[in-house]
């Protein structure tokens, strides 16, 4: 397993990425009951075009998770955490949020998912996030904020 920068989103791991991300994010609309989640919704090219940093995480030269983020006024706002649902429960996630921790050392780190969705939620709180909100962002649909 190795992790590194995916630096150009139009590129094969940059295609790759995107098949991931809605196959991981299908899931979790499933386990939310909620389909209107902005990276299912987007376009490749909405996506190229996003702006965040991604760090991706890959087993036998596969891409098989990614975590990214934007880093605005020395606050880190994570965007995304994706793992393929091949490789849920495998600590891919906590691996990525723990790497990118330790390149933002003493910055102030955001994050948001979705109300129900419990093992994000877990996740988050296990590495120290407080949960500062829930915030009705669709009707009848939540989003729980953390910081850390």
């Amino acid at each position: 397993m190795m992790m590194k920068i995916i630096t150009e989103l139009n590129s094969l791991h940059g295609h790759q990425l995107f098949s991931l991300q809605k196959k991981a994010y299908a899931v979790e609309a499933e386990m939310i009951g909620y389909f209107e989640i902005p990276p299912l919704l987007e376009t490749f090219d909405q996506f190229t075009s996003c702006k965040e940093t991604f760090i991706g995480f890959f087993i036998d030269g596969e891409i098989a998770g990614a975590i990214s983020y934007k880093n605005e006024s020395g606050q880190i706002e994570i965007c995304r955490m994706i793992v393929h649902p091949d490789h849920f429960r495998k600590g891919i996630a906590n691996a990525l949020l723990t790497h990118l921790q330790s390149i933002v050392l003493g910055e102030k780190l955001t994050v948001s998912t979705g109300a129900l969705n419990h093992p994000a939620r877990k996740l988050y709180e296990k590495n120290g996030f407080l949960h500062t909100k829930d915030v009705e962002v669709a009707p009848e649909f939540f989003i729980s904020l953390y910081e850390k």
